[in-house]
């Protein structure tokens, strides 16, 4: 989850009546902050994509971690945060996924109550972002399952400039889900200090499949 520190934030920015994002909450937090996660849908087809850089304090251990990940045939997700504690709750979303027959929403919703309550998982450390055919969620430990209302969402330290970037070649013609989330994926790791270009790749649609940026 959030932890204390983003609880804090969260009750600060409620009574002070400041609406703040996903990823500007969790960046606050400083849980997200070396790693940029795009959330891209257009027409039949949508793609999560991450780049691979793991940073501690002014050190990079490691270019090429593996942030997105598929959950089953019709599910796929990426993850800022803790990798253990998010592979943990990706097989916690697979097993609701399971007993609701596939409905995203409602497992994504199961998900974020235990994740919230339960005295285990209230201790992992992650906000995952998560699509199938129809739709796009971010689920955070807070309780947290928002939708975007454009299909778009961008969570990580470079998150808001992948987030104005695809929003802006969007609406552009001949411009798919992948090549939109590819250029602002370059776009935020030419800014953001804690993102590189070794990006991976989750897709469903016309194209679906995994891809990984060479190192």
């Amino acid at each position: 989850m959030l932890g204390r520190t983003a609880r804090t934030l969260l009750k600060s920015n409620i009574q002070s009546k400041r609406i703040t994002s996903p990823f500007e909450l969790a960046a606050q937090a400083g849980q997200t902050r070396s790693t940029t996660v795009l959330c891209v849908r257009k027409d039949d087809s949508v793609v999560i994509m991450a780049d691979g850089q793991v940073t501690r304090d002014s050190e990079v251990v490691k270019p090429n971690v593996r942030k997105t990940r598929r959950i089953g045939e019709n599910v796929i997700g990426g993850f800022a945060g803790a990798t253990a504690d998010a592979f943990t709750l990706f097989e916690r979303l697979e097993m609701q996924l399971e007993q609701h027959s596939g409905q995203l929403t409602r497992a994504a919703v199961e998900l974020a109550k235990s994740w919230r309550t339960d005295k285990y998982l209230r201790r992992l450390e992650a906000v995952m972002v998560v699509a199938d055919d129809k739709q796009s969620l971010t689920i955070t430990g807070n309780g947290d399952v928002l939708e975007p209302h454009d299909g778009i969402i961008a969570i990580g330290s470079g998150g808001g400039y992948a987030l104005a970037a695809a929003r802006a070649l969007h609406d552009i013609d001949g411009f798919d889900a992948m090549h939109i989330a590819k250029k602002a994926m370059n776009i935020a790791a030419d800014t953001c200090i804690y993102t590189n270009h070794n990006f991976t790749t989750e897709s469903l649609g016309p194209a679906a499949g995994t891809t990984e940026e060479p190192s």
